[in-house]
């Protein structure tokens, strides 16, 4: 056996003996998206370090530990905090928490990030629901041995982003005039931005925006045949196209904007409607 899969199935029991049954949604919480924690009632949370085996996060702006809880009126458990192959985790490392809620039990899974704007026709502040990735992240967490007891080893990822939720989504939020856009993540190792001449390969290659994250979970989840929808919130302009420096202080500011807040709880709740 795979030895991930000892070191999964170690932490998919620690879960079960915390919560014996799991919610039927997991929400992973890119930067800028910590705040949804506060909207969950009844809320009761995990540290990644009493998970055997758990990661744990590098990054002093993510904590590290699952909060369950209910949220608009379901049951979600929210991933506060996540892994980049940045920090220098492997894809394994950092597909492993969504990997553990999945095998727990948990069927539909919400990838959210902040993310460059690429498409001359988004505007920073705005959402994309991501339809397809091109991973530049030069990882891939299906690499080493093989995961056959979990899920196939040539999995197919034309389907990745599940259409159908998205079209889900689409419906429900339209009447409300809130703005999804859909496209193509582009997904870089980081943690520097992108350079100008980086932004303008990736247009040409067909991404709309650019990120740093979501593509090595994604990838896991896809081959163990859980839904995915994932959301961009475009914080900034990509380089070469805004008129000032890139900052992260500022990415984080953007989600804190009450207007950005309220379309974002709207395309959350559209999401949660639709399963």
């Amino acid at each position: 056996m795979n030895p991930t899969i000892e070191r999964l199935y170690a932490a998919r029991d620690a879960l079960a003996r915390w919560q014996a049954s799991p919610p039927p949604v997991a929400i992973a919480t890119g930067s800028g998206y910590a705040w949804l924690v506060e909207q969950l009632e009844g809320a009761r949370s995990i540290a990644f370090g009493d998970i055997p085996n758990m990661p744990l996060c590098r990054n002093p702006k993510h904590p590290g530990r699952f909060v369950l809880g209910t949220l608009f009126g379901h049951r979600v458990i929210v991933q506060h905090g996540r892994l980049h192959c940045y920090e220098g985790h492997r894809a394994e490392d950092v597909a492993f928490p969504a990997r553990a809620l999945a095998l727990w039990g948990v069927k539909t899974f919400l990838l959210t990030n902040a993310a460059g704007a690429i498409n001359p026709s988004f505007r920073e502040g705005e959402f994309m629901a991501i339809t397809d990735h091109i991973n530049f992240i030069g990882q891939n967490p299906l690499t080493g041995l093989a995961f056959t007891e979990i899920g196939e080893r040539f999995p197919d990822l034309s389907k990745l982003y599940d259409p159908d939720l998205v079209a889900g989504v689409q419906a429900r939020i339209g009447a409300r005039g809130t703005v999804l856009h859909e496209g193509v993540y582009g997904a870089m190792p980081g943690p520097s931005y992108e350079t100008p001449a980086e932004i303008r390969m990736l247009r040409l290659l067909g991404a709309d925006a650019v990120g740093m994250s979501t593509v090595p979970e994604a990838i896991a989840l896809g081959q163990l045949m859980r839904r995915v929808f994932a959301l961009s919130c475009l914080t900034n302009l990509a380089a070469g196209t805004a008129l000032t420096p890139i900052r992260d202080d500022e990415i984080a500011d953007v989600l804190e904007r009450p207007e950005v807040r309220i379309d974002l709880e709207t395309i959350i709740r559209g999401v949660l409607d639709a399963l």
